[in-house]
């Protein structure tokens, strides 16, 4: 007895290479399929995209596979545009510790966006060309989708339940209030084209500079006043996936979230995308550079729902009954859908102000070498060279100079020209 029982037992030990290969097997099974789509139309040649779908966690392990979708509306001229879709990346990255596993990882995610886009509008700058760029940019790691947003191109997120959610903030100073009382306090002027005889004419527009938007990566004569720092949302779908339109002005000019959405149902991510900026030009025509990313984020083993096909011709009788019976089915249908199609929001800021988007950790900064990093731009700092992000003015002493995250001398300054503490350029030796 006793040995039939020693036999089971070693009859139900598993090699540990199976276990592996059934861990493997069920990760494929949970983890959804991305698929994507693009299409624009040019009139200024400012527009520029980034898509990447092989970005991974962990170099070499196909498992820590992330995607990037990201657009960039250039505005005088096309060099922000072209820099941030080259560097933004690496720059976001470089500012997450190594080794975190994946839900350490998407945690750091929310501040890394942050510095990586601080350091892309600094480093731009160095290099004294004036334009500039929005930047909606778009991370997918299975569920999780976190997007970061400066300007006033767009993100939404289409659930198989039909609800339409905006993902980004649009930061149009003739929208935003919020953004408008910022930017007067930290010394812009705000107000309208003026015409001969004085009439005010267009969108309210930051002075000087003459521009619309209250947040974006470049523009080095407008005043540091317009900041690069994004808004970031990061949620998680429910296992019924959800469907993501990544736009340029172009395209939302002419169409509501919601008719962006309609618009495209039951089409192929790749279709999907021609469709939308197809009836953003049917809608109001070519007036400038229209660009459409459309990401899938389809459940395993699942395709998207094909539109149903057009009704055959019936007698009235029949074909009133079969349409309430229609109706009443996709309303069981959409019932069942909502019940299990639920996003959860996982992370949501929009603060202009860098102290509070980077957090508060003592030992945020510190690197393995014994030595501090610059939350922003990444350089290795002594612990005397280092200023708490948390300090007053860079004149005066913080009451916990040692509470990370630190920031270096030079990104130290733009923070206090980002916050109206200086005069925008104006350097301190």
């Amino acid at each position: 007895m006793a040995s039939g029982e020693g036999r089971r037992r070693h009859h139900e030990l598993v090699p540990l290479a199976a276990l592996i290969s059934r861990e493997m097997k069920s990760e494929k099974m949970e983890k959804p399929t991305v698929r994507h789509g693009y299409a624009a139309q040019s009139r200024k040649g400012e527009d520029y995209y980034l898509i990447k779908t092989d970005c991974q966690r962990v170099p070499g392990n196909s498992s820590s596979t992330f995607s990037v979708f990201a657009i960039f509306d250039g505005h005088n001229g096309n060099a922000a545009a072209i820099y941030s879709r080259e560097h933004l990346l690496n720059h976001v990255l470089s500012a997450i510790p190594r080794g975190l596993g994946r839900d350490e990882w998407l945690h750091a995610l929310p501040r890394a966006l942050v510095a990586g886009f601080v350091k892309a509008d600094k480093e731009f700058q160095s290099r004294g060309e004036t334009s500039g760029t929005t930047a909606t940019f778009v991370i997918v790691d299975r569920w999780t989708v976190t997007v970061a947003s400066v300007g006033d191109s767009r993100c939404i997120l289409d659930t198989q339940g039909g609800a339409v959610t905006t993902l980004t903030v649009d930061h149009r100073l003739e929208e935003n209030i919020e953004e408008r009382e910022r930017v007067t306090a930290s010394g812009g002027e705000v107000g309208r084209l003026s015409v001969v005889g004085g009439a005010e004419i267009g969108p309210l527009r930051c002075w000087p500079g003459g521009l619309c938007l209250s947040r974006s990566i470049g523009d080095m004569d407008v005043g540091e006043f317009i900041v690069p720092i994004p808004y970031v949302k990061q949620v998680k779908l429910s296992k019924a996936g959800g469907r993501l339109v990544i736009a340029s002005d172009g395209i939302w000019d002419a169409l509501s979230s919601e008719m962006a959405a309609k618009s495209c149902r039951g089409l192929p991510a790749e279709l999907a995308a021609k469709q939308v900026v197809k009836e953003a030009l049917r809608t109001r025509g070519l007036k400038d550079d229209t660009t459409c990313i459309v990401v899938d984020i389809i459940p395993p083993d699942n395709v998207l729902p094909l539109p149903p096909p057009p009704p055959k011709k019936h007698n009235k009788l029949r074909a009133l009954l079969f349409r309430k019976k229609s109706r009443d089915s996709a309303s069981k249908l959409s019932k069942k859908l909502s019940a299990v199609d639920i996003v959860e929001e996982l992370f949501e800021e929009g603060s202009a102000m860098l102290a509070e988007r980077l957090g508060n950790d003592e030992n945020t900064g510190q690197s393995t070498s014994g030595l501090f990093v610059c939350a922003v731009c990444q350089v290795d700092l002594a612990p005397s060279e280092g200023i708490s992000v948390h300090a007053g003015s860079i004149f005066s002493t913080s009451a916990k100079p040692w509470q990370g995250p630190f920031l270096c001398a030079d990104c130290r300054d733009k923070k206090d020209a980002m916050e109206g503490k200086r005069p925008s350029g104006v350097k301190v030796s």
